[in-house]
């Protein structure tokens, strides 16, 4: 069974900035796709970042040139460096993982980030 847990959620005011982490286990994790969605109160959970296996990344619009997505394969960790936060970044963040090994989607419980002044 995949288990992810992330770590490194936080209050941060506008403009600040935080990194999250996130550890995976009972996969291959150089084989998985790996990726960070949001989910903010009252809205849909929305792809942040994504990086496959091969360490291209994809960014959702409203990150790009602010989120940097990058992977540890020594370490099994996926990281999202957050720079230039603004309000509507709050969101508890979910690492998400596709693994090629099992073909089967994980996803971590969750960890909230709340910017805020």
């Amino acid at each position: 069974q995949v288990h992810l847990v992330e770590s490194g959620g936080g209050l941060v005011q506008p403009g600040g900035s935080l990194r999250l982490s996130c550890t995976v286990s009972g996969s291959i994790f150089s084989q998985n796709i790996m990726g960070w969605y949001r989910q903010a109160p009252g809205k849909e959970r929305e792809l942040v970042a994504i990086i496959t296996s091969g360490g291209s990344t994809n960014y959702a619009d409203s990150v790009k040139g602010r989120f940097t997505v990058s992977r540890n394969n020594a370490m099994d960790q996926l990281n999202l460096e957050m720079t230039s936060l603004k309000p509507e970044d709050t969101a508890v963040y979910y690492c998400y993982c596709y693994s090629a090994q099992f073909g089967s989607v994980s996803w971590g419980q969750g960890t909230q980030v709340t910017v805020s002044s």
